[in-house]
């Protein structure tokens, strides 16, 4: 079977992708920056990589015709003011294309839409449902509420709230009902509905077995964590005042925050199940559903975060155009440093840096940096990293991201996602000569203007003091 498979970087698509290769689908996977993308091992074979951005229809053409089903799996919630304009058009482009192929079925994955005054987020997902239905292609549209999963938003947030806040002063929509699903469940659905003839042109709910407020669900995450936590419900706390709360105490950003705690009004309960008609299996509840994403975490095991996304920070989504590090007009902070430890540690010692490890040296100021940079609307320390021992381009590592990790010959490049008047680029390189080892880092700054200059040379004292000791931290470090 041949099938389109877009949003193939993010949190389903990547899951949802190893999961159609490996029951020997051929998928085409339509991604903007084919450098960025990375093919699951051993599934190269079923897996065609597709360059194209729904946003531009020009750019579609290398869509095949002889598709049998595609997955509508995108949004632009996080990424833009204008989310709802992007997320028509990339609609009706979408469509647009299809129509030229084969094509007998669209999958949506979309959000649960039974409340009334909807959010502008749900109001965007009913008109993206309308337009991908306009086609005359037979639409199925699975509608979700909360995701529980390691590595999903929704999931994280709350994580983030639970384990950081011993007491918790909460506002009004924390008493919302909401109907979590699993992520293995929503893939189970996913797959369950593809070409199933009984699902063609219907809208179904999909949820877990339970229904809780948002208040019980993050009360039942501290009992499974044995946690006693403390929640206050206040009447005061404006949809501002909680976007900003969320922002500053979880690793989301402010648009996601916002645009999460306008939804979060909505009461999010499957008013149509049958889809259990068709696809009969029992779901899991929302506690079984929280320990296994917590044992996922345990085991380091994480298939996709949300945080590699680009639309968790503030960067360009051609963000990895960077990997060729500027020289003219930049400065530079170069340290060299020869060692005669083993090679393979030191490339451990890299390949683990930022996370729960962090940057070698003075960890205290890189968590002032990044709560500094949280203020000016950055993303701050506390995305982390999906793996504490893998690094692939494209992946977030704190408020930095990935450009180049090529572990065998010891190359490592990094590019600042946090605020700040000008570029930053952080590389790594393991060099042999001479047979002797060194350890090359370079720290290279594009300031934009006086004030980018006036910045650089105002932390000069502190770059001196860190980078020399990072430097030193990786080569020495032992675990």
């Amino acid at each position: 079977m041949n099938i389109l498979l877009t949003g193939a970087n993010g949190y389903i698509g990547r899951r949802l992708l190893s999961e159609l290769a490996r029951g020997n689908h051929k998928v085409y996977c339509l991604v903007r920056d084919p450098r960025r993308f990375n093919v699951p091992a051993g599934l190269q074979n079923n897996i065609t990589v597709l360059k194209g951005d729904l946003l531009k229809n020009e750019s579609l053409s290398e869509i095949p015709k002889n598709l049998d089903a595609a997955y509508y799996l995108v949004h632009s919630m996080a990424s833009s003011k204008t989310f709802q304009e992007d997320e028509e058009k990339s609609a009706c482009n979408f469509v647009h294309t299809l129509k030229n192929t084969y094509a007998k079925q669209i999958i949506f994955l979309g959000g649960i839409s039974n409340d009334v005054n909807l959010s502008m987020h749900l109001k965007s997902r009913l008109n993206v449902e309308k337009i991908l239905g306009s086609g005359g292609i037979p639409l199925t549209v699975l509608r979700a509420a909360i995701i529980i999963g390691s590595g999903s938003a929704s999931f994280e947030i709350l994580r983030d709230l639970v384990e950081k806040l011993p007491v918790m002063v909460t506002p009004k929509w924390v008493n919302v009902k909401c109907q979590p699903i699993a992520i293995r469940d929503v893939l189970k659905y996913l797959t369950g509905v593809l070409l199933n003839n009984d699902t063609f042109n219907r809208i179904f709910d999909i949820g877990g077995k339970d229904v809780l407020t948002y208040k019980e669900m993050m009360l039942a995450y501290a009992k499974i964590r044995k946690l006693k936590r403390l929640l206050i419900d206040v009447p005061v706390l404006s949809p501002k005042l909680s976007s900003y709360w969320l922002y500053f105490v979880t690793s989301t950003s402010f648009q996601l925050a916002k645009t999460l705690v306008q939804s979060l009004k909505n009461e999010v309960v499957c008013k149509n199940d049958d889809i259990r008609k068709f696809l009969p299996f029992e779901t899991l509840g929302y506690e079984d559903a929280l320990k296994l994403a917590l044992a996922k975490i345990d085991k380091d095991d994480i298939a996709s975060s949300w945080i590699d996304s680009a639309v968790s920070g503030n960067i360009n989504i051609n963000f990895i155009d960077n990997i060729k590090v500027p020289e003219y007009g930049c400065v530079f902070d170069k340290q060299t440093i020869e060692f005669t430890v083993n090679t393979e540690k030191v490339k451990n010692n890299l390949w683990h840096i930022g996370g729960n490890r962090g940057w070698y040296y003075m960890n205290w100021a890189w968590g002032i940096r990044g709560f500094l940079d949280k203020l000016v609307g950055g993303v701050g320390l506390r995305r982390g990293r999906r793996n504490p021992s893998e690094l692939l381009p494209g992946d977030a590592l704190d408020f930095w991201r990935v450009l180049a990790a090529d572990k065998i010959s010891g190359r490592l490049l990094i590019f600042a996602e946090m605020k700040m008047p000008g570029e930053a680029w952080l590389e790594f390189q393991i060099l042999n000569k001479n047979n002797k080892s060194y350890l090359k880092q370079t720290a290279t700054f594009r300031p934009k203007g006086l004030l980018g200059r006036l910045y650089w040379y105002s932390l000069l004292p502190f770059h001196l003091l860190i980078f020399r000791n990072m430097a030193k931290g990786i080569i020495n470090y032992n675990t």
